[in-house]
C-alpha cells in the first residue's frame, strides 16, 4: 500500500532545466517511478543526454527546448507535451539563472531583469499555462525549486535571493487559490549543491570551507538528494501538503 503511494506510473512530468545538476536527478527519478517525462531546458544537446539515461533505464522522455525568460515558448512546451502525451500531472520549475555574484549595489538593469525574468517571471507564466491543462482535471501537483538564500539572504546572492523569495511567495499564492481544485503546490530549498550551476561557490576552497563549517552534516549536497523530495511532492505520498517550501540545507538553518 505504502509503496504504491509513490508510484507515478501513467502520470506526465515537465521539468525545466532538465539537462544538468539538480533537474536532471529529479527527471531520472520522477522516470523511475514511472513518469513519462518531458525535459526543457534552453540548450538541447544537454536534454538529449538525459533523454538517452531516461530511456536506457526502460522510461521515456521527449525534449522541448525554452527559455524560461521568454513567456511565449513557455505555452510551446505546455503544447509539445499535450501533443507527445495528452496531459501534464506534474511540474517541476528547476530552471533558474544568476549571473552576477557580488554586492546588490553593484547589480545592474539588465542583471536584474534577467535574473527575474528566468527565476520568477518564467515560473509564474508556466504554472499558469500547465495549471490550465491540471485544473480541467482537477489534479496535479506543481513543484517549485527555491533555495536556502531566499529564506537566510547569502553574501553576493542578493539578487538571487530577492528572486527566489519571489518565487516562495508563487508557491503558497497559488497553493491558496488552487487547493480546492485539486492542484497542489509546494517547494523545495535546498542549501548549497554541488552543481555547474553553483560552481562559483563550491569551487571555491574558502567559500566551501565556510559554508560547510555551518552545517551540521558537515558537507554540502548532492544533486541526488534532491531528487527523492521532489519524488515525494509529485507522488499521492504528499497528498495533503500543499503550500509549503521545505529546507534541504543538511541542518544549515539551524547554526
Amino acid at each position: 500500500m505504502y509503496k504504491d503511494m509513490f508510484d507515478l506510473t501513467g502520470r506526465v512530468a515537465i521539468v525545466t532545466g532538465g539537462s544538468r545538476g539538480i533537474g536532471e536527478s529529479i527527471a531520472l527519478a520522477l522516470s523511475e517511478f514511472g513518469a513519462r517525462v518531458a525535459l526543457s531546458s534552453r540548450k538541447i544537446e544537454g536534454l538529449e543526454a538525459v533523454k538517452e539515461k531516461i530511456e536506457a533505464a526502460g522510461g521515456e522522455a521527449i525534449c522541448i527546448p525554452a527559455h524560461m525568460g521568454k513567456p511565449d515558448t513557455l505555452q510551446a512546451v505546455v503544447d509539445r507535451t499535450l501533443e507527445e502525451y495528452g496531459t501534464i500531472d506534474i511540474l517541476v520549475n528547476n530552471a533558474a539563472t544568476n549571473p552576477i555574484l557580488g554586492p546588490l549595489l553593484e547589480a545592474d538593469l539588465p542583471a536584474w531583469e534577467k535574473i527575474m525574468d528566468v527565476n520568477l517571471k518564467g515560473i509564474f507564466f508556466l504554472i499558469k499555462a500547465a495549471g490550465e491543462v491540471m485544473l480541467q482535471k482537477g489534479r496535479g501537483s506543481i513543484i517549485n525549486l527555491s533555495t536556502e538564500a531566499a529564506v537566510r539572504p547569502a553574501p553576493g546572492l542578493g539578487v538571487y535571493s530577492i528572486s527566489k523569495a519571489g518565487v516562495d511567495m508563487v508557491t503558497k499564492s497559488f497553493a491558496l487559490e488552487w487547493g480546492g481544485k485539486g492542484i497542489r503546490v509546494n517547494g523545495i530549498a535546498p542549501g548549497l549543491v554541488q552543481t555547474r550551476f553553483s560552481q562559483a561557490l563550491w569551487a571555491n576552497d574558502e567559500i566551501r570551507q565556510n559554508v560547510e563549517s555551518k552545517i551540521p552534516l558537515g558537507r554540502i549536497a548532492q544533486p541526488d538528494e534532491i531528487a527523492g523530495l521532489a519524488v515525494y511532492l509529485a507522488s499521492d505520498a504528499s497528498s495533503f501538503l500543499t503550500g509549503q517550501t521545505i529546507l534541504v540545507d543538511g541542518g544549515s538553518m539551524l547554526a
